[in-house]
Formats: C-alpha cells, structure tokens, sequence
C-alpha cells in the first residue's frame, strides 16, 4: 500500500497500467479505481468493492480511448454534446466488455473534463471507477476515510485534488432523443429538453 501526495506523481499510471487498484480523486468524488482494459483489476475492483450486477463508470480523455475499449462510436456521438463534463451516459455494450458490466449489458461513461485527471487518463487510458466506499456505506471524502473501508486491499491512495467539490456526477441515459435522469449530481439536465440547465 502506497500513500501518494499528488495526481501528478509519474509512478501512478505506471502502477494503474500494471493493474493495480487505486482510490484517486477523479472529477467527481474520491473513487476506486483501476484500469479498464483489464479483467483481472476489474474483477477484483469489484471484489473490494462488494458490488455485484451494479457496474461502475468509465472515465476516459476522450471518445476514441472508449471506442478503442470497444464500445461502438455511434452510440458514443449521438451524445458527444455533453462532454467533456461531469455527465456520465449509460451506454450498450456486448459481452465482450462483461467484465466491465457484470452481465447487465451497459456501461455509464464520460469523458472528463479536469485538467489533472486528463493528463492521467492520457496515460492510462480508459479507467473503471466507483465511489471509494464499501456499497451502501458513505462516500469517502479523505484517504483515511478509505483506508477505514479498505485497508491494504488497495495498491494506491493519492490525496484529494485541492479545492475538489466532491460531487457525484450526474448520471443520464438517451433512448430515441429522449433523455432520463437517472441520478441528478454536479450537473443538472433537464428530461424536458435534454439540455444542460
């Protein structure tokens, strides 16, 4: 178990790409973290987190790193308007990515827009992530915080960007033009309109 003081140590891509498992300050709220190009960290991410059939969200730089992920470019265009943000979409996707989604047959995703965690996920690529607590308890706001929930199970723990609201994002999902706010968070979207109030 490491302690880092910032986003920017070079060591944490280069831990994260190898499949560790990291609690990191992302662009919303501390979360559990690893990379999402790899079942085996998936697998166990989940594992720590004691979740099952709920998946987490994947955050990535751009479209491109999640169409490499394989998720199909057109489901990720038809909603390119909201992003980069704090707005995570639930998108489709098939059973070669079940790893990811636990067998539901979706994935919430972003592409982010905080200069920092931009940087790592250039580095990284795509990550899986979730809130940094164990499922039902409260969200993490600090390293202690996660530390209580999961000790030396996580490889890494890098302290809170300064000034971070540490808000949940907001969670939509688009069928036909339609939009439905699944979670309401840092962003609010209205159903009415599909656009970002």
């Amino acid at each position: 178990m490491t302690i880092f003081k910032s986003i920017n140590d070079e060591k944490i891509p280069v831990r994260l790409i190898d499949g560790e498992v990291g609690v990191l300050p992302t662009d919303t709220v501390m979360s559990l973290v690893c990379s999402a190009v790899k079942p085996r960290s998936a697998t166990r991410l989940y594992k720590i987190k004691q979740r099952d059939k709920m998946p987490g969200t994947i955050i990535a730089a751009s479209i491109d790193q999640l169409v490499e992920l394989g998720l199909k470019r057109r489901y990720l265009t038809a909603v390119e308007r909201y992003w980069p943000s704090t707005v995570s979409i639930v998108i489709p996707c098939g059973e070669g990515l079940g790893y990811l989604h636990q067998g539901v047959g979706s994935l919430a995703v972003r592409v982010v827009e905080n200069k920092e965690m931009l940087k790592l996920l250039k580095k990284t690529g795509p990550l899986l992530s979730t809130s940094a607590n164990i499922h039902g308890a409260p969200e993490s706001r600090s390293i202690p915080d996660a530390i209580r929930y999961f000790t030396d199970k996580v490889d890494i723990y890098v302290e809170p960007l300064e000034g971070l609201e540490q808000e949940v994002s907001t969670v939509i999902r688009v069928v036909d033009d339609a939009v439905e706010v699944l979670r309401q968070g840092s962003v609010s979207i209205s159903e009415e309109t599909g656009e970002i109030k």
